[in-house]
């Protein structure tokens, strides 16, 4: 399956790409298949999405699956028929702190 993703600016900067990006997913379409097959696309990511030791998600970044925060379900949990077949993307969003 080609999956569509969309970084924030900063992490498509690091990855030197423009727009959306779309990786090849095997299998079950979840978070942590997609996460997996961009490190594999993207080396320089690396670390930046999820922890280097504990693989899990960076603070300050959020997942949104067909406009709903998946930020807290499980990595594994198969992603919705929209994102799997490409109609809708993956984003992949650089949460804003303050005070």
């Amino acid at each position: 399956m080609m999956v569509r993703v969309e970084l924030p600016a900063h992490l498509r900067a690091l990855a030197h790409v423009k727009g959306e990006v779309t990786v090849e997913v095997a299998g079950t379409v979840s978070i942590l298949s997609v996460l997996d097959s961009i490190e594999k696309k993207y080396p320089m990511l690396e670390g930046t999405i999820r922890d280097h030791a504990t693989r899990a998600r960076r603070p300050f970044l959020r997942f949104f699956v067909c406009a709903e925060d998946w930020s807290h379900h499980p990595l594994e949990k198969p992603l919705p028929e929209e994102i799997a077949n490409g109609k809708e993307p993956l984003l992949v969003v650089g949460a804003i702190a303050g005070g």
